[in-house]
């Protein structure tokens, strides 16, 4: 089916939908005399609802995510914060002080990303994200394999985020000589993890507006401990001179610059999550100019207090050499005690537990809406199930309780497993980069066809050069996390790790693809860019032709 017969054929200045594949209702049809008057006094809601109704699709979610708390989804998905914590340690044993550069690398080119998103995501703000992206910019089969590599990203993220927190909350609740406290034991952590994991989905269940307040409350947490922490460590607590930004460190490599090739899974590791303000676009008002701002927000943002909290860490470690020979492995804690005793050691501890929870939150609901667009488009069995959304507090449950099903099968292997973790999220970053690069290609042989963006956000004249700036990057990005780790004495496996399960991943995904030919099933459509983009363009021009421009 071509992309023209698949295409909704609604017209903009109405506000029902005919369905996908079919023909326009003829009560839709309405002269320029007769919408002139509705599009010119139309709220901002009844705008969201149009548009969506002229992408093919009904209003059903409640759109009450503002700008701030669908920045604030993104930020607490990328959590600079944990992200520091997590890789300190491992930058600065890697290439030193030099390694905190790649944070700034890895940035700007996650940033070219943003762009690209933000104006395909302006063009189309629906449900479903990278998933929908692709299949209006190329086609369902294509749309198909990236939801498939993004959720499995998206998986591990939910498993590996919240089987780490176990970790802090070990630390958090640790008890003295009289009082052992938390262990941190693998039975602890898979206590930990499953009672996270289930907060979490509850928390989602209520609604969009739960959702978007623990956000927001995420998002306080880790500018807070960023800010507050970072500004004492930076004024009263230096150890260290700001040299070592620019001096190579103790490593295992053979000379520095493998050391800093190897660095760069601290930016690496640490520039996703932006996306998932996309994946909630029909809960979120006037979405084509509110996305595109939240995803450069939260790169920006995000980039700049990863920056300071890293610095903050790095000049205040009252240990450092132990930190670049490798012997000390888990450093914040000791930088914290030493600095701001026991009592900020906690708080500093319940604000990233905080993180963790909210970076859960946002994991999940972006894992859900993309199982309930592809459903809705009829792309997998049992669609007419997670397809559905709970009528009192409008979101997708089943596809929330779905996408919880294969972390709590990888939390109980993890616990007859211990060392598996790493092995497990290791190829995460690699899939979640491969359905970034994607949305970017599809993006970029759609411009090449003369595709020009039409939403109410794009780069103009610069679209081409930022599109191909960032799918260099990108195959960049993936080359960097597609190389070996360890020594030459780690087994062939364990180097490999997350390219075999990259490459395991995709072969499972296009066996079934090619056998089950699920692209065939939906009618939803695809391929319509370009038609989308004029029908944008001739609404515009009659709104100014009609209104004087007021209401364009």
């Amino acid at each position: 089916m071509s992309a023209t017969e698949k295409d909704s054929r609604v017209r903009f200045g109405t506000t029902r939908v005919s369905p996908p594949g079919g023909t326009p209702d003829p009560s839709t049809t309405a002269t320029p005399s007769t919408t002139a008057p509705a599009t010119a006094t139309r709220a901002p809601s009844n705008e969201d609802a149009e548009l969506l109704a002229a992408l093919g699709y009904e209003q059903k979610f409640d759109r009450k995510v503002s700008l701030w708390a669908n920045f604030a989804l993104g930020f607490v998905y990328l959590s600079p914060l944990v992200g520091v914590v997590s890789l300190f340690s491992v930058g600065l044993s890697t290439a030193g002080g030099p390694s905190v550069f790649w944070i700034g690398i890895v940035g700007v080119g996650q940033f070219l990303v943003a762009l690209v998103f933000g104006e395909v995501v302006s063009q189309f703000p629906l449900a479903g994200g990278l998933y929908q992206w692709v299949r209006r910019l190329w086609n369902g089969r294509f749309a198909w394999f990236t939801a498939w590599t993004y959720i499995s990203c998206i998986t591990i993220g939910i498993t590996s985020t919240a089987l780490f927190s176990s970790d802090f909350v070990a630390s958090l609740f640790a008890g003295t000589a009289d009082r052992p406290g938390i262990s941190s034991t693998p039975a602890e952590r898979l206590c930990i993890a499953l009672a996270v994991t289930a907060v979490c989905l509850l928390c989602n269940c209520l609604g969009s507006r739960t959702l978007a307040l623990i956000s927001k409350i995420g998002l306080a947490a880790e500018l807070i401990g960023i800010v507050l922490v970072g500004l004492y460590l930076l004024l009263f607590e230096r150890h260290n001179s700001v040299s070592i930004f620019f001096e190579a460190g103790g490593s295992a490599h053979d000379g520095y610059f493998t050391a800093f090739i190897a660095a760069s899974l601290v930016g690496l590791f640490l520039f996703y999550g932006f996306e998932a303000c996309g994946e909630v676009a029909e809960e979120v008002p006037n979405p084509a100019r509110s996305i595109p701002r939240a995803m450069q927000l939260t790169v920006a943002v995000g980039g700049l207090a990863a920056l300071f909290a890293f610095v903050g860490y790095a000049l205040a470690a009252p240990d450092l050499a132990s930190i670049l020979s490798g012997e000390d492995t888990n450093p914040i804690p000791a930088i914290l005690q030493n600095s701001i005793g026991t009592i900020g050691t906690k708080l500093v501890l319940l604000v990233i537990l905080t993180s963790f929870i909210a970076g859960v939150m946002s994991q999940q609901a972006a894992a859900s809406r993309i199982v309930f667009s592809f459903a809705r488009d009829d792309m997998f069995p049992g669609s007419r199930v997670f397809s559905k959304i709970s009528p009192r507090h409008r979101v997708p449950r089943n596809a929330l309780l779905a996408v919880n099903v294969a972390p709590l099968l990888i939390f109980v292997f993890v616990y007859y497993s211990p060392d598996s973790l790493t092995k497990i999220a290791a190829f995460q970053m690699l899939a979640g980069y491969a359905a970034f690069m994607m949305v970017v290609l599809a993006a970029l042989r759609m411009r090449l066809k003369g595709w020009h963006p039409a939403g109410a956000w794009t780069l103009g004249r610069w679209g081409i050069v930022v599109n191909v700036a960032a799918l260099a990057y990108g195959i960049l990005g993936m080359v960097l996390l597609a190389q070996p780790t360890g020594d030459s004495g780690t087994p062939f496996v364990d180097r490999w790790i997350a390219l075999i399960g990259f490459l395991i991943v995709s072969a499972v995904g296009l066996a079934y693809l090619l056998t089950a030919k699920p692209e065939r099933k939906s009618t939803a459509p695809e391929g319509d860019a370009l038609e989308v983009a004029e029908r944008l363009r001739n609404r515009a021009a009659f709104i100014t032709s009609t209104t004087g421009g007021k209401n364009a």
